[in-house]
């Protein structure tokens, strides 16, 4: 993937209002502030990619007041790529604004064959954030997180090899990704004791898939560490896409890894009815979604996907209205606890 010079793209520099408008919350206790929404390049960063694309959401996004730029060694494709990628776009549009960004990654999946390309040794996240910091074409990054607990790695072993990343000056923060509340509690207590600045738990989290609220949320408030959201919008079900039917061209027609046409249909009847208050509220159905994530107070920033750059543009709009009244948040849990599937 290559940029065409004679593509018409001009230099680039930021939005002077870039600020006016994003609202910015505390992660727990720390002192670092993330935009409520911030931009994950799990998709349409990668090789494969249009390049074109990729650059003009980057430069949307800042100028929207999305500062958090959030990726992982294996986002792409191939695995590497959208750190690539980001690391160029870095280079060319966004090196004298470094210090206004938080650039994320993280490791825990499988990366590069043999035993020492997975999960969470001290030998795989050493050598994560060494390549990755390559790919990126920076000193550091502002939060790297352990992507998923290993089972057969002592939690300690994870969390020192993370302590040792921030003290080899790599790392700013550190995050976890995927843990349980157990698992969270234990994590949140090493890194304390190693003096730590631990400060995300990146987890799933929609009006779909509320998991987090059997404890999790708790475990982080009761630890001062912030939660951000990602899958917001359920793989795409939390839009209108899916509101009448399944297009052959979308995730679930395709039978995409994370969304089936199953999914689609036992949910239809729940995205048809939660659209309907979405348009009473003036929203569309993916805009109070991302709302109503940011309505939780130990929400701190909620991670979003774009395609384009006005569909980002679509997303930020969710700020407009983060106010619910008790009857629409009423209706919403009848939706979902009543409607058939």
């Amino acid at each position: 993937m290559q940029i065409n010079d004679k593509s018409g793209i001009t230099e680039y520099m930021a939005s002077s209002k870039r600020y006016d408008t994003m609202k910015y919350n505390r992660c727990g206790k720390s002192g670092l502030l993330l935009p409520a929404i911030s931009l994950g390049l799990w998709h349409n960063f990668g090789e494969v990619d249009n390049m074109f694309n990729a650059r003009n959401i980057l430069r949307t996004a800042f100028d929207l007041g999305i500062t958090h730029y959030d990726l992982a060694n294996n986002y792409g494709p191939p695995f590497g790529s959208a750190e690539e990628t980001f690391g160029l776009l870095f280079k060319k549009d966004f090196k004298q604004y470094r210090d206004e960004l938080i650039i994320s990654t993280k490791a825990g999946y499988d990366m590069w064959p043999g035993p020492y390309g997975n999960l969470g040794s001290r030998k795989y996240l050493i050598a994560s954030i060494d390549q990755s910091l390559k790919r990126l074409g920076l000193d550091y990054v502002d939060i790297f997180y352990h992507h998923r607990p290993d089972p057969d790695t002592p939690l300690e072993e994870s969390m020192v090899a993370l302590s040792d990343i921030v003290r080899q000056g790599k790392a700013l923060y550190v995050g976890i990704s995927n843990y349980e509340p157990k698992e969270t509690a234990e994590a949140a207590k090493i890194l304390k004791e190693l003096k730590v600045p631990f400060v995300l738990h990146q987890a799933r989290y929609s009006l779909f898939d509320r998991w987090v609220e059997d404890g999790l949320l708790k475990t982080l408030e009761d630890n001062g560490v912030g939660c951000i959201a990602f899958s917001p919008l359920a793989q795409g079900m939390l839009t209108d896409k899916y509101l009448k039917g399944i297009p052959k061209d979308s995730r679930a027609g395709k039978n995409f890894t994370y969304l089936n046409e199953e999914q689609v249909q036992n949910n239809i009847n729940k995205i048809q009815e939660l659209n309907e208050i979405a348009k009473n509220r003036g929203q569309k159905l993916s805009q109070m979604a991302i709302g109503w994530l940011l309505a939780q107070q130990s929400i701190t920033s909620v991670l979003v996907g774009a395609s384009s750059s006005d569909q980002l543009k679509e997303n930020v709009k969710a700020l407009e209205n983060l106010t619910f009244s008790n009857k629409e948040l009423e209706l919403i849990e009848d939706v979902l606890r009543f409607s058939a599937t």
